[in-house]
């Protein structure tokens, strides 16, 4: 077991999620209440890394965050360092290419909050961000837990981006599937099944805690 990719995928999984999460109920409520111009494309540029090949949006990602690019010589001037190959640079692209999975299961979750239950907070005079604490945010935990859930376990399994992006570099970019594919290179049939069952442990108590969410918001409005 490489101990040390797996903490890696842990602190990349976790990063992603901080600075996800609180982008994805955002945005995820705008697209839930608002109507305005253009919002059929935001919602496309959401879903995008659903089916775009992680490659392609790899690649495209790396010429991003290239020294020759804007963003990348931005980072270098603040840090003396290349965002391309750096964890740094693997937490923007993950952050990226897990937007549909936070942003979506929230973006439902808000739409299932009754419209006459934000009138009525209205009607009551209570201020917007009040009406959104202790309203609409108690009615949508369940959208955001399964977002949280979701993106966390689709970070630690990511592996075309993660090798476009970052690389293979062992203690700063080297995750837990790089490290898989790595083992299966070497013939460690042992060490990479170790891992891969790792992966999938988390991948089953994912989708049982997803379906479990799922099940209590559909008893919830049926």
């Amino acid at each position: 077991m490489d101990w040390t990719a797996f903490t890696l995928s842990i602190q990349l999984g976790a990063g992603t999620l901080a600075l996800l999460l609180p982008i994805g109920v955002v945005v995820g409520r705008m697209l839930a209440v608002r109507r305005f111009a253009g919002r059929g494309a935001v919602e496309a540029l959401v879903a995008l890394p659903l089916v775009l090949p992680p490659t392609v949006l790899g690649f495209y990602l790396l010429v991003a965050f290239g020294a020759r690019s804007p963003l990348g010589q931005f980072f270098a001037s603040l840090t003396g360092q290349s965002l391309a190959f750096s964890f740094e640079g693997l937490l923007l692209a993950s952050v990226l290419i897990n937007l549909p999975f936070a942003v979506q299961p929230i973006q439902r979750a808000f739409e299932s909050v009754p419209v006459d239950v934000r009138e009525a907070a209205a009607c009551c005079g209570m201020p917007w961000w009040r009406a959104w604490l202790a309203i609409e945010l108690p009615l949508a935990w369940p959208g955001i837990v399964t977002a949280a859930v979701l993106t966390f376990a689709h970070t630690l399994g990511e592996f075309g981006v993660v090798l476009m992006v970052g690389g293979n570099i062992p203690a700063e970019t080297r995750t837990l599937s790089i490290a898989i594919y790595d083992q299966m290179q070497a013939f460690d049939d042992r060490g990479a099944g170790i891992m891969a069952a790792t992966l999938l442990v988390l991948a089953l108590v994912t989708l049982a805690m997803t379906n479990a969410l799922s099940r209590r918001v559909g008893r919830r409005h049926a």
